[in-house]
């Protein structure tokens, strides 16, 4: 039996948890945090709980200004706050009676990095999967303009109001190490090229369909694509069970925009990839209300699929990626075929990746002039006689294969059966022909699971794979 002192200071204890509960300081989601970084020259909002109907007052170090928003009667408040230009460190206060101060905060570019595994692929590389120069990228890390905030895996049926993660770190060897290999050098070259802070949010899982980082209203688009019952076991691939746990949680966050790598899942139902990826895009960006932000997206490299693995099907993924271009507005597609890895889906060399991607960034999003971002696409194709002569937009320098052989095009006649063709570069265009085909009726370029793309424009941008047939 507890003697009467101990009892007196367990029921002291008590009232004190029980008055820290009812009368406890603002609670932020995870994403609102220090070392944040948030959006520079924008209406961000600030959001969390506090006692139901209570005044929250938000003082922003910047230009200490303050703002006062009420709790709801469920607790949830927002209030929006104007940021200026890139600077800092500063400090942002919360109050509700008791004051929550975050420190340490900077001004700046704000990018999601999302998708599958060779989105999530860390720059420690996957196990037995090396990222090419992994230690020499690590030695070279320590930057605190750059901060990361990265998400867990979660996955759920209903949208979450927050998320674990592991918390804005400045970019150091250590937080580095852990971070998207894509994600952090893109982040790494738009800050060392603007000398302005960046942040860049890690949301991330591989071997994951589209499918499940769209939320309902997209997917209600697609009569095809079923929504399984709250009761019913779940999986990574669900629809929406990944837009619910890890992007709803910071649906909102001020960004400049999106990278995103994944595709290699959805092979199976490539016929409608560009709907399903403009359907999410756009419900993304009205979630978001901060108008039509950069997309920018990679184009799957090139793989030896297994035959278990539904072989020959990733050219026509690509082809529906390349679409997708020209249907979502301010969207960009990177190019992968010279960068592939024949017997491993995660090629290690993904600085190409990240540097194409801020090649669209810097003259797309930040209007750097000079630098060319457009991949070569097929234009057009002329028969004369039993050559086929294709021409391609975004050449303004002509093309080059940087002394190497042109390998990767084939050409069929009226058979539909395709043969490797002789090809050079003529011009603008290249000319396409076969002693087997006489009389030409289509080409291919790269059109394949595996290949190696042998074709770029002079700037070393790689052509995107095409064909000119629709069999």
């Amino acid at each position: 039996m507890l003697k009467p002192t101990k009892m007196i200071k367990l029921f002291i204890c008590a009232l004190l948890i029980l008055s820290g509960q009812a009368f406890a300081r603002v609670i932020l989601p995870s994403v609102i945090d220090n070392n944040m970084v948030l959006q520079q020259n924008a209406r961000v909002p600030l959001w969390g709980k506090a006692k139901p109907n209570a005044r929250v007052t938000v003082i922003t170090s910047w230009n200490n200004k303050l703002y006062t928003v009420w709790a709801k009667n469920d607790s949830t408040w927002r209030v929006f706050v104007q940021t200026p230009k890139a600077g800092g460190p500063y400090e942002v206060s919360f109050n509700d009676g008791q004051l929550l101060k975050l420190k340490n905060i900077l001004i700046g570019e704000v990018w999601i990095c999302s998708g599958q595994s060779n989105m999530e692929m860390p720059v420690k590389g996957f196990g037995n999967q090396p990222i090419l120069n992994s230690n020499d990228i690590l030695m070279d890390a320590e930057n605190p303009q750059i901060r990361l905030f990265r998400l867990e895996r979660a996955l759920t049926r209903q949208p979450q109001a927050n998320c674990k993660a592991t918390p804005w770190q400045e970019a150091d060897a250590e937080s580095v190490k852990n971070f998207s290999a894509v994600g952090y050098q893109y982040a790494k070259l738009l800050q060392a090229r603007l000398k302005v802070p960046v942040g860049i949010i890690m949301s991330v899982w591989g071997g994951t369909m589209i499918e499940a980082w769209m939320d309902k209203a997209s997917i209600n688009n697609f009569p095809e694509v079923k929504i399984p019952a709250d009761t019913a076991r779940i999986n990574k691939n669900d629809p929406t069970v990944l837009f619910n746990a890890m992007i709803n949680p910071f649906v909102g966050y001020g960004i400049k925009g999106v990278i995103w790598y994944q595709g290699e899942q959805n092979r199976i139902n490539y016929q409608i990839y560009d709907k399903l990826m403009v359907s999410m895009v756009k419900e993304w960006r009205k979630l978001w209300e901060m108008g039509d932000w950069p997309f920018y997206y990679v184009q799957i490299a090139p793989y030896t699929y297994t035959l278990k693995d539904k072989q020959g099907l990733a050219p026509y993924l690509r082809e529906a990626q390349l679409k997708a271009m020209s249907e979502i507005p301010n969207a960009g597609m990177v190019v992968t075929m010279d960068v592939g890895s024949e017997r491993v889906i995660h090629p290690p060399d993904k600085l190409p990746v990240s540097k194409r991607l801020a090649y669209w960034a810097l003259a797309n999003a930040y209007g750097k002039k000079g630098i060319n971002y457009l991949s070569p696409v097929y234009k057009s194709m002329k028969i004369t006689g039993s050559n086929a002569y294709i021409n391609f937009n975004y050449t303004p320098n002509g093309l080059t294969t940087f002394g190497k052989e042109l390998l990767a095009f084939e050409i069929a006649g009226d058979d539909k059966v395709f043969y490797p063709a002789k090809a050079k570069i003529s011009g603008n265009g290249i000319i396409v022909s076969s002693e087997n085909v006489k009389t030409p009726v289509a080409v291919r370029y790269a059109f394949k699971d595996w290949v190696v793309g042998d074709v770029y424009n002079t700037e070393g941008l790689p052509l995107a794979p095409f064909r000119t047939d629709d069999w």
